[in-house]
Parts: structure tokens; C-alpha cells; sequence
């Protein structure tokens, strides 16, 4: 087992890695607010939906999509910029075009989300 296996297992096991850590602590403070929840309803006591929030139930933020969509278009003028540094520096037009490419898919998903964030948001918060 090279350097040459090696390097990219590493790789791809941390990603899982994290993703398991991140998982597995959401899992367990979930766990811990519904045996509270469970506590206090053995107990008797009214549990009204903002105690249970206050709990610690996520809550959706205002202008999250539209948000999201601005973080995606900023890493997708990144790869662009990056694609005009690589290619000035090498003088390879063609490096442009594979950056560009890389680029469309968190462009275009950031423009979904701001378009989703301002088509769909609630209309009572502007009355």
C-alpha cells in the first residue's frame, strides 16, 4: 500500500470522516431534546411550542436561500478567476473554458437558490 493508494484514501476518508462526526452530533442533540421533551411530558408539564423551539429545534433564517445563492456565486467567480490567473499564467485559452465548466455548477445552483429566495419569500413581511 504506496503513497499512491494512500494519499487519495486519505482523501476520501476524511470527507467521510467529517460527514460522519457532523452527522452523529446532530444525531445525539437530537436525541437529548426529545428525551426532554419526554421528561417533561411524563412529568406533566405543558410543553407549548416555544418552549420546544427554545429547546433547541432548528429554526429556517430569513433570506437563507438567498444567502446560499450568494455564497455559491462567489466560489463560482472563484473557479472563473482562478481559469483567467491559470490561463494567463500559462498562456492556455483552453484552461478557461474547463474552469468556466467547473464554475456553471455552483453558478448555476447559487442563481436557482437567489431566484427561489425572492420569487418564494413571504409576502407578509413586506405589509
Amino acid at each position: 500500500m504506496g503513497p499512491d493508494v494512500l494519499a487519495p484514501l486519505t482523501v476520501f476518508g476524511s470527507v467521510v470522516l467529517i460527514v460522519w462526526i457532523v452527522y452523529h452530533h446532530g444525531s445525539k442533540n437530537r436525541r437529548e431534546v426529545l428525551e426532554t421533551v419526554r421528561q417533561a411530558a411524563q412529568s406533566g408539564t405543558q410543553l407549548t411550542p416555544d418552549v420546544i423551539r427554545a429547546l433547541g429545534m432548528p429554526q429556517k433564517k430569513k433570506g437563507g436561500d438567498i444567502r446560499a445563492g450568494i455564497i455559491l456565486l462567489a466560489v463560482a467567480a472563484a473557479f472563473l478567476a482562478l481559469g483567467l490567473a491559470i490561463s494567463g499564467a500559462e498562456s492556455d485559452p483552453e484552461v478557461i473554458w474547463i474552469m468556466a465548466g467547473v464554475a456553471a455548477f455552483p453558478g448555476f445552483v447559487g442563481a436557482a437558490l437567489v431566484l427561489m429566495g425572492v420569487l418564494f419569500r413571504d409576502k407578509s413581511e413586506n405589509a
